[in-house]
């Protein structure tokens, strides 16, 4: 099968998949694709051989390699889903947009400015479908609040607030993959993403943070204990954003806790997600849907953040969001998983907390010259 150029030629034959990355999202999604009936070819590729060769043994891939280029390149591959680590998604992006190849990449898209900007420039050079895997749209209850939105049913929105909680061991694991990819820029920008969407896209206007330090920082990395935020967008609506992945290890959430709120003249909306309704306690332990290897014994069911496995198959947001975007690729269905120019809103609202925690003071939008990434971290910018 010849590489297709167009999302319409995509629409109108088979899938042939590339998954870029076999660690746990990775393999969730190459495990989702392997038993879509529009997927009929399946590569999978990782820096680590040894992680490739089991996921196409436990897949059927076809294809495997230790070279992403390799996978991607395939003949027979016309859409290449990027798992890699949060740092990483830059090259088998910009290889697969390259030659015209649909792509489905983790969040964030990026973690600078910069190189989402090279995303959005390259995919619109080559008129190529992207789209960024901002699951929190595919959980039912935020897809329900927004059809409540767009039916009118609240009035026009004028604040909200949003808040995640996670443990410390979760926060650990993220940062001992890339060091830069803190709790604002990993996990806030799920619910920086989840509030514009939920707004309507309303650019921002002025971004004020606090933080403080505390377990993070004594286990060596940078990171905040917790982080809070206040976002002004450009047509007044205000929200608050909070975040601490510093919990105790065995806090029985086993991924996000969070609570969204939507305000609005003619209604509101209170989308409790801690899931403390639902608690298991076992002899045996259940393991983290993250780090299998750290067991509890109480647990909130249905708290990890990507979904559970239930009798021989996976539910949850990021079943939904793979679903979608397979069936967005071989039948033309709509599908609402973000585009580079919203993913790298996202972005530059979580680097705007950043800058305004390292500051001190407010920061305006938009960030064209002060964006605090890499450069101005290896400068060492005061935190």
């Amino acid at each position: 099968m010849a590489p297709r150029s167009t999302e319409a030629d995509i629409e109108r034959n088979d899938i042939g998949l590339a998954v870029i990355g076999c660690g746990r999202i990775g393999t969730l999604r190459a495990r989702l694709a392997a038993g879509h009936p529009a997927v009929r070819y399946l590569a999978v590729a990782d820096a680590d051989p040894a992680k490739a060769r089991e996921l196409a043994r436990k897949t059927g891939a076809q294809f495997h390699s230790g070279d992403n280029d390799e996978a991607i390149s395939r003949p027979e591959v016309n859409a290449v889903v990027v798992s890699t680590s949060e740092g990483e998604h830059l090259a088998p992006m910009l290889k697969a947009i390259e030659l015209g190849k649909a792509v489905l990449v983790e969040k964030p898209i990026a973690l600078t400015l910069a190189d989402a900007e090279r995303v959005i420039a390259a995919s619109g050079k080559a008129g190529a479908n992207v789209r960024v895997g901002y699951s929190r749209r595919y959980k039912e209850r935020y897809l329900i609040a927004r059809e409540q939105i767009v039916r009118g049913r609240i009035g026009r929105i004028v604040g909200g607030a949003a808040r995640v909680y996670n443990s410390r061991s979760q926060g650990m694991a993220v940062l001992s993959r890339d060091r830069h990819a803190t709790p604002v820029v990993d996990a806030l920008t799920y619910y920086v993403d989840l509030m514009g969407w939920l707004i309507g896209g309303v650019p921002l206007a002025e971004v004020y943070a606090r933080g403080q330090k505390g377990v993070l920082a004594e286990a060596g990395f940078e990171a905040n204990d917790v982080d809070w935020a206040v976002f002004t967008y450009a047509d007044g609506t205000v929200v608050s954003l909070g975040i601490s992945y510093a919990l105790p290890d065995k806090y029985p959430a086993r991924g996000h806790a969070a609570r969204v709120e939507i305000l609005g003249t003619g209604g509101v909306m209170i989308l409790d997600d801690d899931h403390t309704d639902q608690l298991m306690y076992t002899e045996k332990g259940i393991p983290h849907v993250y780090l299998p290897d750290q067991e509890v014994n109480m647990v909130f069911l249905q708290s990890g953040t990507p979904g559970d496995w239930a009798l021989g198959e996976f539910w949850g947001p990021i079943a939904n969001e793979t679903r979608a975007w397979l069936d967005h690729l071989a039948m033309g269905k709509p599908c609402v998983l973000a585009t580079p120019v919203e993913a790298r809103a996202a972005l530059e609202g979580t680097l705007a907390i950043e800058r305004s925690l390292a500051s001190g003071r407010p920061v305006r939008l938009p960030l064209a010259g002060q964006v605090f990434d890499r450069v101005e971290r290896a400068a060492g910018y005061p935190r």
